[in-house]
């Protein structure tokens, strides 16, 4: 029988998003074991309505990083897959995620393609970006999701506990030669680039990234971050 996954997913105030997201992946029983939300304390229904629809629930403080952790700890050794509440999954997400599993390294972990839900051309530059940071630097975001082992996650620390920069961070921890893209896109919300631009939200996140890098204090950075 092909390896099953457990999906851990971190939520604060994502009921819309869980809605259209646990279906899918409680839906491909015979790839997903269980689905993880570990919720930062929502407040538009979230928890319960993740349990209602399947889900299995921790709830705890907020912060991506820790909420991930606690999802993290509860899935056990095997193969997870770190997903953001937001993400759109293509029709053929399913069998493109079981080819990566079916051939995966466990001391590896991979990262899939990014793609923003927006027709805009500042849309595709904002992806090629995206690509030329990977490739140059080994630094997937989480609204990339990553597919990894538990176990790996143990061996190099776990999911670091920031409120920020948390997905930077366990990639610096992992490293290049433990880390590899996939076949498979994932898509993700782009209203916050609609909102802020597209030009100057991709600038902002250039900076705190170097900010960062540099060893800027990701909880002062988290402070003045607006989803």
């Amino acid at each position: 029988m092909a390896a099953r996954l457990s999906v851990v997913i971190p939520a604060l105030d994502e009921a819309d998003n869980l809605a259209r997201l646990l279906p899918e992946l409680l839906g491909a029983a015979h790839l997903v074991e269980r689905v993880i939300v570990s919720d930062g304390g929502s407040r538009d229904g979230s928890a319960a309505l993740a349990r209602r629809l399947g889900a299995f629930v921790i709830e705890g403080a907020s912060g991506r990083g820790a909420q991930l952790g606690r999802g993290v700890a509860a899935a056990g050794p095997g193969w997870l897959w770190l997903l953001h509440a937001d993400t759109i999954l293509q029709p053929d997400w399913a069998a493109a995620l079981a080819a990566c599993l079916g051939t995966a390294d466990p001391g590896r972990a991979y990262y899939a393609r990014l793609r923003f839900a927006s027709p805009r051309r500042r849309a595709r530059c904002a992806e090629a970006m995206v690509r030329a940071r990977c490739a140059l630097f080994a630094l997937p975001y989480g609204d990339q999701s990553l597919l990894v082992r538990g176990a790996l996650l143990e061996a190099v620390g776990g999911v670091p506990a920031l409120a920020l920069m948390e997905d930077v961070a366990l990639a610096r921890r992992l490293g290049r030669r433990r880390l590899a893209a996939m076949k498979l896109v994932v898509t993700t919300d782009a209203a916050a680039y609609e909102r802020d631009g597209w030009l100057r939200r991709s600038a902002g996140n250039l900076w705190r990234l170097a900010r960062f890098l540099a060893g800027g204090d990701a909880g002062r950075m988290a402070g003045g971050y607006r989803r």
